[in-house]
């Protein structure tokens, strides 16, 4: 009978110990990364620690590196990996325990992209509606697909080198905002974006848009904000000598 090998990289943070520990798995051409771990758990009894919710590839929360590269584990096939299938957590990230790591640094990130839209009519009642057109649309579309799963920072070897940089996911996140035809503080957001431990950091390895799951690109929309960022601080400069 033919079975999958699992080797799981295990952390106790009561004993601050890091382990390696085989599983065998029957074969099923239909197991995900994912599943493999829930079987483990269901049958084994393993106290293994990993987060997942969807199982769709949507919620993002299930990212770990699989035979070396950042990954979903519910969107990856077991029968697609060479064995023994090496399971770590991401990268670039303290562990919590097993799987889990803490994102919160990451996270955090998030709010110097301003992500949220201010509309640009000063006075809106809830009745009107903001309506933007399908070529308008069309410009935030593949910025609009991130899911915030972090994989994009576990491969940024800039992120891992120096975690005060913003990163790649929120500088796509900026850039889509930027590019929102409805919104009035792209001003405001590039001040952010172009700060000392901002855009310009980015070294355009192109991992990040390598390991993301949706497409979204992030390294080309961190070059289009250095060249949007190069435009804003001439326009702040010309201002400061108007006044």
């Amino acid at each position: 009978m033919k079975h999958f090998t699992l080797k799981i990289q295990r952390y106790d943070p009561e004993k601050e110990k890091v382990f390696f520990e085989e599983h065998q798995i029957p074969f099923s051409k239909d197991f995900t990364v994912l599943d493999a771990l829930n079987y483990v758990k269901d049958k084994t009894g393993a106290t293994l620690a990993y987060r997942w919710a969807c199982r769709m590839g949507i919620c993002g929360s299930c990212g770990a590196i699989i035979n070396g590269k950042p990954v979903l584990m519910c969107s990856t096939f077991c029968r697609d990996l060479k064995s023994p299938i090496k399971i770590q957590p991401l990268a670039n990230f303290p562990v919590v325990k097993d799987l889990i790591v803490d994102t919160d640094s990451a996270m955090e990130k998030f709010r110097s992209a301003m992500p949220y839209t201010r509309i640009q009519k000063q006075h809106i009642s809830p009745e009107e509606e903001t309506i933007q057109t399908p070529a308008q649309r069309k410009k935030i579309e593949q910025t609009s697909q991130c899911i915030k799963c972090m994989l994009c920072y576990s491969a940024c070897p800039v992120y891992g080198l120096n975690n005060s940089f913003v990163g790649p996911a929120a500088g796509a996140l900026a850039y889509r905002y930027n590019k929102d035809t409805r919104d009035r503080i792209k001003d405001k957001r590039m001040d952010e974006m172009t700060r000392s431990d901002g855009v310009y950091n980015c070294s355009f390895i192109g991992e990040c848009s390598q390991a993301c799951p949706k497409s979204v690109d992030p390294a080309a929309a961190m070059q289009k904000l250095k060249v949007a960022g190069i435009f804003h601080a001439v326009k702040s400069i010309i201002k400061k000598r108007r006044k």
